[in-house]
């Protein structure tokens, strides 16, 4: 059986309607708190935190007043809650002068006050406060070696919130003794609280040996101000049955998993079967596409595990170890590899994005691979593999057209992949 439909425009909808189920409007309604008796006070951070703000306040019949920072192109306007922008996913001075606001707003508060702390991916970078002894510079060196370590991201947050004087529970320490109500929308695999945006309001379990056994496990240079407070136990964070986080409670309103459900649903509407293969998918990019290139070749010409025509869902968090000096991005290197590795293979297409709308570094949210994308490339002097080995998906995707472009989305639910299986051998 061969499907009847346009494989770029069905996977374009999937993908549209995974990033629409994530919307903050559809999720904090049911999620507000009781009024409390005395203040309501709004902080958060991360690319959806304002349209998570716009949303809290549209809805809040009583006064509150807050501030929160989001990604640069992603503010939204509100009316009673001050919104800031700052630098993701290295942060800069902006990031650094939000999170003091942000801990002077929730500074003084009572027991009678509830903090509402909106939380999502992106967090980590824009809510940027170095520990004592660690200058704005030193963290974003700290970040840029992260960022191309190939350590994925609950190791990553492991690093970060050992060395931030507002992450791993600082947060909620900082807004003792009210009562603090954390909203997250999850980038994250296993939807772990304490990874999301570093933990700002949740206790953390890890210390700072198990920060510094990531770096030396990947080979990180830190600069030296990091590494003292590491070693010497300076960073560590707040742990479990701390009493200033007594009153925290956290909420997931949404996740990858959420997401991928919603697309799977478009794809039963075209006749086309969906599997969701997991929604926490680590691993580096290039090695879950040859992976995924192979299930999709068994599934082609051996109608194992699954009858095509067909739609494999996943979604998590890959990393890039970066080797080359090519545009990057883990979403197109992905599909770069699936492509090298499904070779032409016909009636697969594929799409992969991040749902934030932004791919590494570049405004670019993703790609679309089709059978002839190799072909293609090679008409114009492209070697598929030549581009795979220097992490340059983007360049490849965008010399043939088929970049995935956005805009800011509003949200965040990590990676998004789609393979279109529309033919069996």
């Amino acid at each position: 059986m061969t499907i009847q439909v346009n494989p770029r425009e069905l996977l374009r909808r999937m993908f549209d309607a995974a990033i629409e189920a994530a919307q903050p409007v559809h999720c904090i309604p049911k999620f507000l708190p009781e009024t409390p008796r005395g203040r309501l006070v709004v902080i958060g951070a991360g690319k959806a935190s304002a349209a998570m703000a716009r949303v809290f306040e549209q809805q809040w019949s009583g006064s509150l007043s807050g501030v929160v920072v989001t990604r640069y192109g992603y503010a939204v306007p509100c009316e009673r809650i001050e919104i800031l922008e700052a630098a993701h996913p290295v942060p800069d001075e902006a990031g650094l002068r939000a999170s003091k606001r942000i801990l002077d707003t929730v500074g003084g508060l009572t027991a009678d006050d509830t903090v509402v702390c909106l939380i999502s991916g992106g967090g980590s970078a824009l809510l940027t406060l170095p520990f004592d002894g660690i200058s704005l510079s030193d963290k974003q060196a700290v970040n840029r070696e992260l960022l191309k370590s190939g350590a994925n991201i609950c190791e990553m947050n492991t690093i970060r919130r050992h060395l931030s004087a507002i992450k791993g529970g600082r947060l909620a320490a900082a807004c003792h003794p009210a009562r603090v109500v954390t909203l997250l929308i999850s980038d994250v695999p296993g939807d772990n609280p304490m990874d999301i945006a570093s933990g700002p309001t949740v206790a953390d379990p890890t210390t700072c040996a198990d920060a510094l056994a990531l770096v030396k496990r990947y080979g990180m240079t830190l600069p030296a101000a990091a590494l003292e407070v590491l070693t010497s136990g300076r960073g560590e964070s707040v742990k479990p049955r701390d009493p200033r986080l007594a009153r925290a409670e956290t909420h997931l309103i949404t996740t990858p998993q959420a997401a991928l459900e919603a697309a799977a649903e478009v794809a039963r509407h075209a006749g086309i079967t969906p599997f969701i293969l997991g929604d926490a998918i680590e691993g580096e990019a290039r090695d879950v596409g040859k992976v995924m290139a192979g299930l999709a070749r068994q599934v082609v010409t051996r109608h194992q595990p699954f009858q095509p025509p067909c739609v494999l869902l996943s979604g998590g968090e890959t990393t890039v170890t970066l080797r080359g000096d090519g545009r990057g991005g883990r979403n197109v290197e992905f599909l770069l590899s699936l492509g090298v590795s499904l070779d032409g293979l016909p009636g697969v297409h594929a799409l992969a994005g991040d749902t934030d709308g932004v791919d590494g570094v570049e405004e670019i949210a993703g790609a679309y691979l089709a059978p002839d994308s190799l072909a293609r490339a090679w008409d114009k002097g492209i070697r598929p593999k030549e581009a795979l080995a220097n992490n340059d998906g983007h360049g490849f995707f965008n010399a043939l057209g088929d970049s995935v472009v956005t805009g800011p989305t509003l949200t965040n639910v990590n990676d998004f992949r789609a393979i279109l299986i529309s033919s069996g051998a």
